[in-house]
């Protein structure tokens, strides 16, 4: 009776000692298989951040290269406009801002024009004064105007209308001779020289006109230099004694007495 009790109680220990076991063993096969997946998710997790932030950066990358070669374009651009000034050239109307002036011999040259373009009229794009851009387009888009046109950078400074070339006019040409006499200033372009019996000639001024000053258009009494269309009408809004050489009505020297 005993030892059948004895063998129970081996039975039984044997069982739950069994049992223990197979728990242990399920309970660590769930945690390594836990533990596993928790690695692959989080590298898997670590590489799809690396992928991001790699292809992020060389978007960047690639953005900034772009704006800066736009940069660099624009830079290059307004770098490498025309300087210089053409004389006698015939002004032709392009598009909304933009003309070209063809100069005999010459290249013809496209330009812009700018707020502070600066153009004066002989009667064809306005009358002796100081024209307005409006006035100009409108002048050349019916017919090429000559003019003297000076550029800097791709942008007309300066667009001065020449006097007596039969710009849609009359065809009339302009005075020619020597005056030696009083100047004065007129308009923005245009002055008069008066002769010993008081008779004044009209006459126009262009970008290749000659000023020689002698200390009061520019310079000093003691030597002769060479003074701007500024200088001139400067002097000449007080008056001014000159030797005026007019070519079809447009100066081509004015030199001042001494």
């Amino acid at each position: 009776m005993l030892n059948r009790h004895l063998r129970k109680a081996v039975v039984v220990t044997a069982a739950v000692t069994a049992g223990l076991l197979m728990t242990a063993c399920q309970n660590g096969s769930t945690n390594s298989s836990s533990s596993s997946s928790g690695s692959k998710s989080s590298t898997g997790s670590q590489h799809g951040s690396t992928s991001k932030t790699s292809k992020h950066s060389k978007s960047s990358g690639s953005s900034g290269k772009q704006g800066s070669g736009t940069a660099a374009q624009n830079a290059a651009s307004s770098k490498q406009g025309v300087n210089g000034t053409f004389a006698g050239g015939k002004v032709s109307y392009l598009a909304p801002g933009k003309y070209i002036v063809s100069v005999p011999g010459k290249t013809d040259q496209a330009f812009f024009v700018a707020d502070d373009t600066a153009v004066y009229g002989a009667g064809t794009i306005c009358g002796s004064s100081r024209c307005t851009l409006d006035q100009l387009e409108t002048a050349t888009r019916k017919a090429a105007v000559t003019a003297d046109v000076t550029i800097s950078k791709g942008v007309a400074t300066v667009v001065r209308e020449r006097h007596g070339t039969g710009n849609g006019g009359s065809g009339s040409k302009g005075v020619n001779g020597t005056w030696l006499g009083n100047v004065s200033y007129l308009a923005p372009g245009k002055f008069t020289v008066s002769d010993m019996k008081g008779v004044e000639q009209a006459f126009y001024v262009a970008d290749d006109t000659v000023v020689k000053g002698a200390g009061t258009i520019c310079g000093s009494p003691n030597s002769v230099s060479t003074c701007t269309l500024d200088q001139l009408e400067a002097a000449a809004k007080k008056g001014v004694s000159a030797k005026v050489v007019i070519a079809n009505g447009v100066a081509t020297s004015v030199t001042e007495d001494h």
